[in-house]
């Protein structure tokens, strides 16, 4: 049934739900079966006033809880428009990217770009624990989910980690090959995530523009016995990705 056949539906004065909060499901239950696409403009504020017979206060309010949630965005002097969905990866889990995303019901792929062994920058040399005149194994990868490229993945290995790992497929998630063919037993990993802008690196092999906003993480993995193991720095989208924490009081 087309657009045009499937009006949005009058709001019930009768329900104890606000006003508000029955435009908010409306248009999200829309957005989310797919009837307004990604990138498409939403009604405009007086549009929706007069389908639902309300003041604008209320539009706003609704909308206001769609950009809560991510749903929409907007433009100035344009109007609201529907977001990209997000990808999510729970960070309380020590998970690789195919181990995350596969459940959630995607398509995960991997391209490597290289692998070799290099002398560390300082930050990873830190990281990992050795010296800067140390040899370690840099593997540099993509990640795609249904296809499209979401993240850059930079990986820094000890050499005598990285070097059994250089004769595997790198396509697939390290953490169980680690465990699982190493018989290492990964522990947890320290996060730090900050917001950063695309170069163009993240334009090359991303397809995405310079200075667009990118989410980084910096990710030290360590084993139970308390060596670092990997030192990762993940670039990712910022229109296609985000991490999911759960803070208790």
């Amino acid at each position: 049934m087309s657009r045009e056949q499937t009006p949005l539906e009058p709001l019930s004065v009768a329900s104890s739900q606000p006003l508000y909060l029955q435009i908010k499901s409306a248009l999200a239950q829309r957005i989310q079966d797919g009837h307004y696409q990604p990138h498409e403009r939403l009604p405009s504020e007086s549009e929706l006033m007069k389908v639902f017979g309300v003041s604008r206060i209320t539009v706003r309010q609704a909308l206001r809880d769609l950009h809560g949630e991510g749903l929409v965005f907007s433009v100035q002097g344009k109007g609201t428009f529907v977001s990209k969905p997000k990808a999510m990866q729970n960070v309380q889990r020590l998970q690789g990217f195919g181990e995350a995303m596969v459940p959630q019901g995607y398509e995960a792929s991997t391209r490597v770009i290289s692998v070799q062994e290099v002398r560390p920058p300082q930050e990873v040399a830190e990281a990992l624990g050795c010296k800067q005149s140390d040899l370690v194994i840099e593997l540099k990868r993509i990640r795609y989910l249904n296809r499209e490229p979401i993240s850059i993945d930079h990986s820094f290995y000890p050499a005598d980690i990285g070097r059994p790992l250089m004769g595997r497929d790198l396509t697939q998630d390290i953490f169980p090959l680690l465990e699982n063919e190493f018989d290492i037993a990964l522990s947890f990993a320290d996060l730090r995530i900050e917001a950063s802008l695309a170069g163009t690196g993240e334009e090359q092999y991303l397809n995405y523009p310079v200075d667009s906003p990118i989410l980084k993480i910096r990710r030290l993995v360590l084993a139970q016995a308390g060596r670092p193991v990997a030192f990762e720095i993940l670039s990712y989208r910022g229109d296609a990705f985000q991490y999911h924490l759960r803070a208790e009081r």
